[in-house]
């Protein structure tokens, strides 16, 4: 799905596509695009964030709410940092600033697809339920509890909490978790994991403030502290 305003520019993201051999629906506003959304899957979604009437944060924050997940890559000409940040915070797994070149474009969405696949194949390939510091992580079902309290995760947020419950012990630093969990490793994406962190440590913590399961390693990142550091 591609949601674009600009008409020249979504048929030709559109027809390059095409010949990349992906199907491809096109809508040009935020509304229109949400309804094409809930009317069939599909499996990447090219957005523009000026969009008229609902805008294209905004349908982003609308995507992420969906059960399934639906992997998101922002084209917009808004090249500010702040902007690429929010993006990414948001839920978008790549921005591209306009303008850009089309094989570069087809690149990205090819190597998103790539992650989700491969995200898929390590889920079941790891079916084993993993119980860490309270935590009962279940890879398949994608389900976080809290001493038997299902706690409500976004894909992302899970995906930070398994990779550091798979290495208890283990200290990363913000760009290692860039490229670990996001897939991608860029200068300026960092603070990011900050956000991802202090909100997952919202959600299973009993003082966030003072965490016990994700701690900060001064000077150098986070780890995931093992029981013994716990007690």
């Amino acid at each position: 799905m591609i949601i674009e305003d600009e008409p020249d520019i979504a048929r030709m993201l559109e027809l390059n596509l095409r010949n990349e051999g992906f199907s491809v629906s096109v809508a040009h506003d935020g509304e229109s695009g949400l309804a094409g959304l809930a009317r069939a899957r599909y499996d990447l979604l090219v957005l523009d964030l000026m969009l008229p009437g609902i805008d294209g944060l905004s349908v982003c924050r609308e995507v992420r709410k969906l059960t399934d997940y639906l992997p998101i890559i922002i084209v917009s000409a808004k090249s500010a940092e702040v902007h690429r940040v929010l993006g990414l915070e948001i839920g978008a797994d790549d921005y591209l600033t306009k303008p850009f070149s089309l094989p570069e474009l087809c690149a990205r969405v090819c190597a998103v697809l790539r992650r989700m696949e491969a995200a898929n194949d390590r889920a079941e390939a790891l079916t084993g339920v993993i119980a860490r510091n309270g935590l009962t992580i279940d890879p398949v079902a994608r389900e976080v509890r809290l001493d038997d309290r299902l706690v409500p995760l976004t894909m992302r947020e899970f995906d930070l909490l398994l990779f550091f419950a798979r290495h208890p012990g283990h200290v990363f630093n913000r760009m290692e978790l860039l490229d670990q969990v996001w897939g991608y490793a860029h200068d300026g994406y960092e603070h990011t994991v900050n956000s991802h962190i202090n909100r997952l440590r919202t959600k299973i913590e009993a003082e966030p403030a003072r965490p016990t399961r994700i701690v900060t390693v001064w000077g150098v990142g986070y780890k995931f502290a093992d029981a013994d550091e716990r007690r």
